[in-house]
């Protein structure tokens, strides 16, 4: 029986989101976050044991990376008595048509890009001065998110700003990954996602409604994915992030080469109070026959995985 390094597998790690915000003490924490990364940086570790040969050859990591007005933060909201939404709120269409909840009247977009472009979104609407209608904007936006019938806007915690602690790379595993470079020297490839203001990006591949090239599907990244030998997945979080970037590589990957793909689930978590999109994300694998494993199996060959799942009795003769 073969292991991953006797096959000289080509494994690429997919970290997703594994940022201080996600973890205790951060503004989005996961409880168990810090145990995850725990696992993820010694699998790490374990893929560099013999650098001239190691287990990962290859580290992707997506990084949630967003401003403070984001349009699922609450400081982007105002009600008429100039109140933010609280928290996890769910602001509807309906809801920004009826006046209760608008964009507040003094944001101002950057001018340096164009943050919709019509080419994609073509329901935006510009006043004289070519400056984006922003209340018709959100009104459409939910309208199309709704549509989709996957999400509502859902207000979250401000998390991973761009420029703050929490946005940065959880320490344990930000040093396994710099030692993972130093030895292999490999460059870790960084993909980040959520930057545009105006729309929501749970996946890396994707932004729920895209409104840019930038935010539209990313085959460049899914095509070099699909180089790997063997795609392990790990991150945060395992009912959001996690969740919709697999299935957005998982829908679009060669049927007969699904197998490559490997989710490591004791190196993920779901968002307090958001098991029930877990549980259907591990349903969602489970339909299209994608391993799951555990941190101490990631690097077990196919064979010996089935052997273990599928033991045979032990048959006597007399």
């Amino acid at each position: 029986m073969t292991s991953a390094a006797e096959e000289n597998v080509n494994a690429t790690l997919l970290l997703i989101d594994v940022q201080n915000d996600f973890h205790p003490g951060g503004s989005l924490a996961i409880k168990s976050a810090d145990e995850d990364a725990k696992r993820i940086a010694d699998i790490i570790r374990r893929g560099i044991e013999n650098p001239t040969s190691p287990l990962i050859t290859r580290l992707v990591a997506t990084m949630d990376s967003h401003h403070k007005l984001h349009i699922a933060h609450a400081t982007f909201w105002v009600n008429d008595d100039n109140e933010h939404p609280p928290p996890f709120t769910i602001i509807t269409s309906s809801d920004i048509e009826k006046g209760i909840w608008k964009p507040r009247k003094n944001l101002k977009l950057p001018v340096r890009n164009q943050l919709v472009k019509p080419l994609y979104f073509k329901q935006a609407k510009y006043d004289i001065d070519g400056n984006l209608k922003l209340l018709e904007y959100c009104i459409e936006y939910t309208r199309l998110l709704e549509e989709k019938g996957k999400f509502k806007l859902c207000i979250w915690p401000e998390h991973c700003l761009i420029g703050t602690k929490g946005h940065q790379i959880v320490d344990q595993v930000s040093t396994c990954m710099t030692d993972w470079s130093d030895k292999t020297g490999g460059s870790i490839e960084w993909v980040m996602k959520g930057e545009n203001l105006l729309t929501e990006m749970y996946s890396a591949l994707a932004a729920e409604v895209p409104i840019t090239a930038q935010t539209d599907y990313n085959i460049p990244l899914l095509h070099s994915l699909k180089k790997s030998d063997r795609l392990l997945i790990v991150g945060q979080a395992m009912s959001h992030c996690v969740n919709y970037t697999t299935r957005d590589i998982v829908e679009r990957w060669p049927k007969n080469e699904l197998h490559k793909i490997r989710v490591i689930t004791d190196c993920m978590s779901p968002v307090e109070g958001f098991q029930k999109e877990a549980d259907q994300f591990l349903n969602f694998l489970e339909h299209y026959g994608i391993r799951t494993c555990s941190a101490e199996d990631a690097f077990k060959s196919d064979e010996e995985l089935n052997k273990e799942e599928d033991p045979k009795e032990l048959i006597t003769y007399e």
